[in-house]
Order: structure tokens, then C-alpha cells, then sequence
């Protein structure tokens, strides 16, 4: 246990990766470029066009790479004493804890949706497939390589379940909404010619920060010249390179999908796995829940910590301050506590973590930036952070701004 408490310590630099993913989501890359000849459009007429598709059913396949510029994660898990699964952790068919593989590489998966109750999304994997189905109320997880299933009644709260007013979660058309309605004075917004997508003919919408400062060189979306539905969405880096996310339909119908697609038994031999809300109603410990030993939460960041993170790491710290606006809005969190040190960590942890980790002072002080493509954190070494799509000069500056 006193390992385990130790390295739990680092869990939270190691978790800025986690914030980078989060702010992708699951998005459907690529596709069959071309230049069709299309009649002229306007970028506010195609977002209106973006904004009055109403599309409810769809099929197909779409390929995601995603690249947020992290090291890699070899020798991780066994630094941080075993947290990263193992006997007694989660499910293989939990999609908290599948569909992270998304978060690097490329990947191909099939989608099918049926309006705002029904969709299904698998992913593959040479012969092995993992499956993700909402239905209803019901939300199933199914992995054929280790023969799991996981199973959340109550779609509201379900993984993976969808919002009552979302059409379909993961993909472009969501991602698309999200960027347009953050869009404003700090944005431009062109069309930039048409592309062949999935077959599709489609106008190329490309939104750029106005501001310096952020991470992000652009987002481009491809949306289908008939029905306004986004069909492929690449976000770019102001490092270069591979893009961010490239994400797109290779092939799509906008057909109904058959209802066997929304179906789900668990075959026969395959262990199963009950979600929160059948765990808490039966008293046992649910996904999320502090391990035993953690009751008083993890040393120096409060009993609440990974409860509350939007209060300050616990409540021990001012909580959290909002920095600027647009594309360089940075967040800014009190701890109440020192980092921890990175001396002390496992030697896979501290290796992790140095490879993405620069050194910095100002006028705050002293801290780390951890970086990635898209997202950074400055960790003060007095127990702050920042965190943005900004560059690590401007959280340096926000940082010696707020002393």
C-alpha cells in the first residue's frame, strides 16, 4: 500500500495528458480527396446550412488518427504500482477505459445511428472488434478479444450516452456545433473550396484564431453540399506536422440503419460487468470511487480530490479562475499544496514525465510546463495550475500576471 500511496502522488502531471484527450472527444479521418464544381457559398450561408441539417440516421466507416505529440506510455503502468489495471480493475469492455484508445494512432470504426436513442459505434482491430451500443435506456459494451461485456442501465448517465438534445455523439457534425458556437471576435471563419469525401461532395469550412498565443493553427471541417452534415473534421497545430485529430467518413448512407444494428445479448460464456448506478444500488464500490486505503484521499491534495477537481483539487485551494477569452482562455487552480516531487517518483513515472516537462521560473516562481500539441499545464511549484490551449510563453505570462 505505502507503493501504491507513493505513486499516486504523480498521478496528477501524468493526468494532463488525460485533459488533452478530453478536450478532442471521439470524433469519426480521411478520406478520397477531389474538386468538385460547386455552386458559390458564403462561410455564414454554410455554417446556416451546418446548423439546419437535421440529419437522424446515417451508417458507415470512418478512420480517426490522432496525434497530441505525447511520449510514449511503455513502463508506465508498472511505475505507477499497478493503478493502470490489472487484476480486479476495470473491464476490458468498460468504454471509460477502451475508447481511450483513440487518443493515439489511427484507428478505423463502423458507426450507425438512429436518431437520439439508438446509435452503435465498433471498433476494430484486425479479427478482434469492440462495440459500444445505446438503446434506450440501455448501454452496452462488448469487447471479442477478451469475451467482456459491460452493461449501464439509464442511458442519462450511461458511458457514452448521449445528451437528450444531442443527435450524434462522436461525431463531426457534434465537434462541429461545439467549435461554431465558441466562434466569435476572436475567430475567422472562411470556406476554402470543396473536397471529395466518402464519396460525398462537400465545402471546406476553415476556422482560424484570430489571437496569438494559442495552440491551435486550425480547425477544417468538410460538410456535405447536400444535407449540411460535417463529414470529416482535421484539427492542426500551430507545431506542424501530422494534425492534432484527422477524422473522417470513408463511407457513409444516410439511410436508416436496421434495428438488429441497436440489438445486444451477451454471448454465451462472456463475463459481464454491471455499471455504476446497478453497483451503487446494490452497496458496492463504483467505477471512480477512491480505492480502499484512499478514504482520506490521496496525500497533500484532500479527501475529495478527483471528486472535485473544479474547486481547487479538494476545496483546500481559491478553486478555479477563468483567464482571458477565446482561443487563449486559460484556467487557472489553487491546490493549497506544494507539487509533489518528481525526484521521489518511480523511475518510469519520472522518465514519463521528464520527456514532456520543461523547467520554468518568472516572477510566480518555479514550476513545470507538461506539454502537448494541443493542451499545456504549468504545475507551480507552489501548488498552482494552468491549464489552455496556449502556447507555454502565455501560461508562463498568466502565471507572473497573477502575482
Amino acid at each position: 500500500m505505502a507503493e501504491t500511496r507513493k505513486a499516486s502522488r504523480f498521478i496528477v502531471p501524468v493526468a494532463v495528458a488525460g485533459v488533452a484527450a478530453a478536450t478532442i472527444g471521439l470524433v469519426p479521418a480521411l478520406a478520397a480527396s477531389g474538386d468538385p464544381d460547386l455552386p458559390e457559398i458564403t462561410a455564414q450561408q454554410l455554417i446556416e446550412k451546418i446548423a439546419a441539417s437535421d440529419t437522424q440516421t446515417l451508417s458507415g466507416t470512418f478512420k480517426i488518427s490522432t496525434d497530441l505529440g505525447l511520449p510514449a506510455l511503455d513502463g508506465l503502468a508498472s511505475g505507477l504500482g499497478g493503478l493502470g489495471g490489472g487484476d480486479g480493475g476495470p473491464s476490458s469492455a468498460d468504454p471509460t477505459e477502451k475508447l481511450t484508445a483513440l487518443f493515439s494512432g489511427s484507428h478505423t470504426l463502423r458507426i450507425a445511428a438512429d436518431g437520439p436513442e439508438r446509435q452503435r459505434l465498433t471498433l476494430l482491430d484486425g479479427s478482434d472488434e469492440y462495440s459500444l451500443i445505446h438503446n434506450g435506456d440501455d448501454v452496452w459494451g462488448y469487447d471479442s478479444k477478451s469475451n467482456e461485456a459491460f452493461h449501464e442501465k439509464g442511458a442519462a448517465g450511461g458511458p457514452g450516452a448521449p445528451e437528450k438534445d444531442e443527435k450524434f455523439p462522436g461525431t463531426p457534425k457534434q465537434l462541429a456545433d461545439e467549435v461554431l458556437k465558441a466562434a466569435g471576435d476572436t475567430t475567422s471563419i472562411t470556406v476554402d473550396g470543396t473536397a471529395k469525401v466518402a464519396g460525398r461532395n462537400a465545402y471546406q469550412l476553415v476556422i482560424k484564431p484570430k489571437q496569438s498565443g494559442s495552440t491551435v493553427e486550425s480547425v477544417k471541417i468538410a460538410v456535405d453540399a447536400a444535407n449540411g452534415t460535417p463529414l470529416k473534421f482535421t484539427l492542426s497545430s500551430v507545431e506542424g506536422g501530422k494534425p492534432v485529430v484527422d477524422a473522417g467518413f470513408t463511407k457513409v448512407d444516410f439511410g436508416k440503419p436496421a434495428a438488429s444494428e441497436f440489438t445486444f445479448k451477451a454471448p454465451k460464456g462472456a463475463k459481464v460487468t454491471e455499471g455504476a448506478a446497478e453497483k451503487a444500488g446494490k452497496g458496492e464500490q463504483a467505477p471512480g470511487d477512491l480505492p480502499e486505503g484512499f478514504e482520506e484521499g490521496i496525500p497533500g491534495l484532500g479527501k475529495d480530490f478527483g471528486k472535485d477537481f473544479g474547486k481547487g483539487f479538494g476545496g483546500s485551494g481559491e478553486g478555479m479562475n477563468v483567464i482571458g477569452e477565446g482561443w487563449t482562455t486559460i484556467a487557472k487552480l489553487d491546490t493549497g499544496a506544494p507539487a509533489p516531487k518528481t525526484d521521489d517518483a518511480p523511475k518510469e513515472v519520472q522518465g514519463f514525465l521528464d520527456s514532456f516537462g520543461d523547467k520554468v521560473t518568472g516572477k510566480f516562481g518555479s514550476g513545470t510546463v507538461y506539454k502537448t500539441k494541443l493542451v499545456n499545464a504549468l504545475l507551480t511549484d507552489d501548488g498552482k495550475v494552468y491549464v489552455g490551449a496556449v502556447t507555454k510563453d502565455a501560461l508562463v505570462n498568466a502565471a507572473n500576471a497573477g502575482k
